[in-house]
């Protein structure tokens, strides 16, 4: 077992998930209210990087530059940071409720940039508390987010080395703050009819797509798993025995999952990882009718680099 992809139990860390997941979820909501519109709801989404959960470079709401909002992983704030310069961090301590965060975190927006005014409605989560009035979430723990993040962090490689000889249309390594989890899309470059008329739905599913992702779990599957799916499926797509060994269908999630411990009880973690990325995709541009050049290019033929 690789000591490198640490364990993450969410039964474990529920608590302390549930209270960064609320976290992430303010800094969506000012990328949704600042950055320009993209397809696919784009501009919604934040990043993984080398120190935690950020948004991408935001249009200051007073033109004076550019607002990059952080949480900082490693040292346990929230960052707002102006690209002149200026910075303002709001400590994410145990026992600090989400409520007194996103105020803080608000207020130090607004301190650079002017005054800005979210939704604080929780979006995709079990409760409905207001972000910016919730005292129920509370937990956090240096230590399990700690884990997160490591692990998070070997889940967003594999998925980046999966998308990158990808020559279709294709996302960044995306970090989604509604449903908390890290994913790729790769697109076929054909429509397809949304899978109901849900402003989400509407806009982030009217295309083609296979999406590799990877969540810590949740209290409906409660395991970090890699996932996959294809949008629309055929029948079919779920009879399919794909690689590693250990991948299975969830029906009622209407996803393959390989389940973190599996990934990560093996030699190379990494490799199989990588191994269940690609054979659902394989297997899904099958089923879907993709261009076999599309599916080849996710294989490295031609190469991205000649």
């Amino acid at each position: 077992m690789s000591s490198e992809w640490p364990g993450l139990s969410y039964d474990a860390w529920s608590a302390t998930c549930d209270t960064l997941h609320a976290h992430t979820q303010v800094l969506g909501k000012l990328a949704t209210l600042l950055a320009p519109p993209e397809p696919q709801l784009q501009h919604a989404a934040l990043r993984l990087t080398a120190r935690g959960w950020e948004t991408l470079a935001l249009p200051a709401p007073d033109r004076s530059g550019a607002l990059v909002v952080a949480l900082d992983l490693r040292t346990h704030e929230a960052v707002a940071e102006h690209s002149d310069g200026r910075r303002h961090r709001v400590a994410l301590t145990p026992d600090r409720p989400v409520g007194e965060v996103t105020r803080d975190v608000l207020e130090a927006v607004s301190a650079l940039v002017g005054p800005v005014e979210i939704d604080p409605t929780p979006q995709e989560v079990r409760w409905t508390v207001p972000l910016d009035e919730d005292d129920e979430h509370a937990s956090y723990d240096a230590a399990q987010v700690a884990s997160y993040f490591a692990a998070a962090t070997r889940a967003a490689l594999v998925l980046g080395a999966f998308r990158a000889p990808y020559r279709g249309p294709k996302t960044p390594v995306n970090a989604w703050w509604g449903s908390f989890d890290l994913a790729v899309n790769l697109f076929s470059g054909l429509p397809a009819d949304p899978p109901s008329d849900d402003f989400i739905m509407r806009n982030a599913m009217d295309s083609q797509e296979v999406a590799i992702g990877w969540w810590p779990g949740d209290a409906t599957y409660g395991k970090a798993a890699f996932y996959a799916y294809a949008h629309p499926a055929p029948e079919g797509f779920a009879a399919a025995t794909l690689a590693p060994a250990a991948v299975h269908w969830e029906d009622a999630l209407g996803l393959y999952i390989l389940d973190w411990d599996d990934v990560r009880s093996g030699p190379d973690p990494h490799a199989a990882a990588l191994e269940f990325a690609g054979s659902v995709f394989r297997h899904a541009c099958l089923v879907c009718g993709w261009d076999p050049a599309l599916r080849a290019s996710a294989e490295g033929t031609p190469p991205p680099v000649h």
